[in-house]
């Protein structure tokens, strides 16, 4: 019997040890799933670190973002997401037997908490500025609270158009923008960028241009590319740079012969276009370029001679093409040949009078000599022979404003060579009234011609052009008297084809 109980003991014993082991044994797991994507885009992050504390289990986000984490002890932990240029996420997580506990990480790339520059403030031109030059320096002030570096950007807008000067990139508070135009107000705002926050903008300040400068004289210089260019300027005697000196034709093009007419406040000119020499006209800035001639080009024998001219009133003008004299409104319209020479030597430069009722002009062979100067009617009749069946070289017709006087210029050399070189050239005045001839010239520095004569606005004296005879100097803009007592004044330095009106 006690054998028996003792049998019985041991299986009881065995039993409750077997109980106590299974039940104090059992720890109930689950799993943790989950995304990782940007904080705005909710673009996936692919291998963003997932990190489960207080464990440190550790899993990779894959090419969609998602990560799972199997066999978690039920009970709370921590889960951290850290990905190189993106802010630390923590999101906690309560696990569970047998239970999926899904998270989701938006992550802030590290910038998120970096403050954008301040707003700029415009300094100068202060708000309202007017008559400013046209080169203006813009400057602003701004500062970012990490002193992180700020890159500027610049829009310029103004009342005239619809162009917009649009420059970025700027890492100074400053920019000095160039070539506005005259009396043009403008519109500029700055922004600002740490390349981390929205570009901060400032207010829109304003500025406004002086006026277009009155200018009275016209003229040329030659490039380096050998195309003529047109300028206006001012003349200050006490000074020795041109004022308010514009570029009225660009460089691209070869513009010559600038005549400016005060009834329609346009200026004519010649330019080279498709190999020939046309006429056009343009606004005394340079803007609204119109051509006029078309068919029929304006075509002599020396292109740097040939002249044209405007009515008094604005509305047409006389040109050559070869033999042949035409007239054409300033529109292009109504083009009509009025005269033809009866030789058939070249008409090369021509005037036409105030009043309408005189034209004089220049005539001569292909070679450039056996010059005529003479007038007609505009029915073709020869009204006055100046110069006929000479030699050498003449040209610069300019009929005075009452019709009593011719202003030409001639070579008293007689000289004639195959370059069309001059030695001696001076200006003369004739008289229609007796038929006399004033030379006004007589100053005039040896070695030198006197070139392209035009009167002045009020007739009392001359603007033309000397150089040395050797044709390959410096050529200078001139004026004087016509009577002659004066000096000479140097007017305008490596110019010539001058207009004064």
């Amino acid at each position: 019997m006690k054998k028996v109980l003792n049998i019985l003991l041991i299986f009881l014993l065995a039993f409750l040890t077997n109980c106590s082991e299974e039940t104090t044994g059992f720890i109930g797991k689950g799993t943790i799933t989950g995304r990782v994507v940007e904080a705005i885009s909710f673009n996936p992050i692919e291998n963003a670190k997932i990190t489960l504390s207080p464990t440190n289990n550790t899993v990779f986000t894959d090419v969609d973002g998602y990560f799972i984490i199997e066999e978690v002890e039920e009970g709370d932990y921590s889960v951290s997401a850290t990905k190189e240029n993106y802010l630390t996420s923590f999101e906690p997580a309560t696990v569970s037997v047998d239970l999926i506990i899904n998270v989701i990480f938006e992550m802030e790339d590290d910038n998120a908490l970096n403050r954008p520059p301040s707003t700029p403030i415009l300094i100068s031109p202060t708000d309202g500025s007017e008559n400013l030059e046209l080169s203006v320096e813009l400057t602003w002030e701004s500062t970012d609270p990490e002193e992180d570096e700020i890159l500027y950007s610049l829009e310029i807008k103004n009342d005239n158009n619809n162009n917009i000067i649009k420059i970025d990139s700027i890492s100074e508070t400053s920019y000095v923008i160039s070539n506005l135009n005259y009396g043009v107000k403008y519109f500029w705002q700055v922004g600002a960028t740490d390349n981390i926050n929205n570009e901060v903008l400032s207010t829109v300040s304003t500025f406004k241009i002086k006026p277009f400068p009155e200018n009275r004289y016209l003229y040329v210089e030659k490039f380096s590319n050998n195309n003529n260019v047109i300028y206006s300027s001012s003349f200050n005697e006490n000074d020795t740079i041109p004022e308010n000196k514009i570029q009225l034709t660009s460089e691209e093009f070869n513009s010559w012969r600038p005549r400016k007419n005060q009834a329609s406040n346009l200026i004519a000119f010649l330019r080279t276009y498709n190999n020939e020499t046309h006429l056009f006209t343009m606004s005394p800035n340079g803007t609204d370029v119109k051509k006029v001639t078309d068919a029929i080009s304006v075509t002599g024998n020396n292109y740097n001679e040939i002249d044209y001219s405007w009515s008094s009133n604005g509305d047409r003008f006389i040109y050559p093409h070869y033999d042949k004299l035409y007239v054409i409104n300033k529109d292009g319209s109504g083009l009509k040949q009025i005269y033809k020479t009866t030789d058939g030597s070249f008409i090369t430069e021509c005037d036409w009078s105030s009043d309408e009722s005189l034209i004089a002009l220049k005539t001569n062979d292909i070679t450039g000599y056996n010059i005529s100067i003479f007038t007609i009617d505009l029915t073709g009749n020869v009204i006055n022979n100046v110069l006929f069946d000479v030699n050498g070289a003449a040209g610069g017709l300019n009929i005075s404003v009452d019709n009593k006087l011719l202003l030409y210029s001639y070579d008293i050399s007689e000289f004639e060579s195959p370059n069309n070189r001059q030695l001696d050239t001076h200006i003369f005045i004739y008289k229609f009234s007796d038929n006399s001839v004033v030379d006004v010239s007589s100053n005039k520095p040896a070695g030198t011609l006197d070139l392209d004569p035009r009167f002045s606005p009020n007739e009392s004296e001359v603007i033309f052009v000397n150089t040395s005879n050797d044709g390959i100097s410096l050529k200078t803009i001139y004026k004087m008297d016509i009577d002659n007592n004066n000096d000479r004044i140097e007017m305008f330095l490596n110019a010539i084809m001058p207009d004064w009106e």
